[in-house]
């Protein structure tokens, strides 16, 4: 499957696996930097589709990648958002990180937090914006933490 038809591909797949759950909308999809974006629209079933802490979401993203894998896709990458729950969520890490950054510019001292692999990831993209500020994870897995500090 080329890439169009990979796009179209798991458009059609996740809608088609969200009416199992009586959910019947359009998803709409595109695609950025070889990840196939796929949007899902508000419903009444919003928080079975983000799940705790967006497990389901994350469930529902590993479906369609393995699916695409399975037909041999040209982009087996996946992102799936339902509401704009991740671009919502994004901007509250922005917002923390931001608090978290002028902490340690204010005391010196540095700030380690426990934060999910995207999570982090947002945090290091946003501390990027500051000469004087630094960021790393340190352990595995689940013990994995992100240390924010002030350059010397």
């Amino acid at each position: 499957m080329n890439q169009d038809e990979s796009i179209r591909f798991a458009a059609r797949f996740l809608e088609d696996l969200l009416s199992f759950f009586g959910v019947n909308v359009a998803v709409t999809s595109t695609i950025e930097d070889s990840v196939i974006q796929l949007s899902v629209p508000s419903t009444s079933l919003n928080p079975l589709l983000i799940g705790r802490e967006a497990n389901n979401l994350r469930a529902l993203q590993h479906i369609v990648s393995m699916a695409l894998a399975a037909k041999e896709a040209e982009v087996k990458q996946v992102n799936v958002d339902v509401a704009n729950y991740k671009r919502k969520r994004a901007e509250r890490v922005e917002e923390m990180a931001e608090g978290w950054i002028k902490k340690v510019r204010d005391t010196g001292e540095t700030m380690v937090v426990d934060l999910n692999p995207a999570d982090r990831r947002i945090v290091h993209r946003t501390a990027a914006d500051y000469s004087d500020i630094e960021t790393h994870s340190e352990g595995e897995g689940k013990e994995r933490k992100l240390y924010i500090s002030k350059k010397f």
